[in-house]
């Protein structure tokens, strides 16, 4: 039977999270450089994810909303930024723009491969033109019937996803990499799911994933490339 599968992109299609982990651990070094070494690296870090869920309420997901982050995080520590302390912490984050997307092992065979017996729908968060442009640059977008990019993954958004591509739950999967945004929500939603986890998923999308309710199923895979066994 054809099935509705809503698929992640960052971080289940293609690498995403290493590059800002990259630009994050740049950044902690620059914090703690000189004299300024009062703050350990752990401290840092927990700033700036503080730093990072107050941004993210108020301006979204994206890399214009981390530079606002890592800025904000730089003065509650270090006090007032100088021009050239802020143009450095916005040079740390120039490579997030600029790298190719790479995809994660055997991505485009399975999208192929699965695409050609169920209904495939991109959905992502964050600012809709990154994610759009991302997309293009992948060579991924003709595998997709549709393309969501939604402000935040949460229950109510998936049960919004149902109705407007007209669904239902018991043939629509979601597959991703993080629990907070595509596991438990999906979940809660009344879908089904597909949890890849993957090495570096961003740490504001941890949660503890509880067993599916009576009459839906959570899938565990160690690759992208498993989902052809199942779908």
């Amino acid at each position: 039977m054809e099935q509705t599968l809503l698929v992640d992109a960052d971080d289940t299609l293609w690498e995403n999270n290493v590059y800002f982990e990259r630009v994050i651990a740049e950044f902690i070094t620059y914090v703690g450089h000189g004299a300024y070494n009062s703050y350990t690296r752990g401290e840092v870090r927990e700033r700036l994810n503080r730093t990072e869920q107050v941004g993210i309420a108020i301006r979204g997901y994206g890399i214009k909303s981390f530079r606002h982050s890592l800025l904000e995080c730089f003065e509650s520590l270090r006090g007032s930024l100088s021009q050239e302390q802020r143009q450095h912490i916005l040079g740390l984050t120039e490579p997030l723009t600029q790298h190719e997307i790479e995809l994660l092992p055997q991505v485009r065979e399975t999208l192929s491969e699965i695409a050609r017996r169920h209904r495939l729908i991109l959905v992502t968060k964050g600012d809709s033109a990154e994610q759009t442009d991302k997309l293009q640059r992948s060579g991924l977008a003709p595998y997709f019937s549709a393309v969501e990019v939604l402000p935040e993954k949460d229950e109510q958004a998936y049960r919004v996803l149902r109705e407007r591509h007209r669904s239902e739950a018991r043939s629509t999967w979601m597959i991703g990499n993080s629990p907070r945004s595509d596991v438990c929500p999906a979940l809660a939603a009344g879908l089904h799911a597909v949890f890849i986890p993957h090495e570096f998923t961003w740490i504001l999308e941890h949660e503890t994933v509880q067993p599916p309710p009576r009459g839906q199923h959570l899938l565990e895979l160690a690759a992208f490339a498993d989902l052809i066994h199942h779908f």
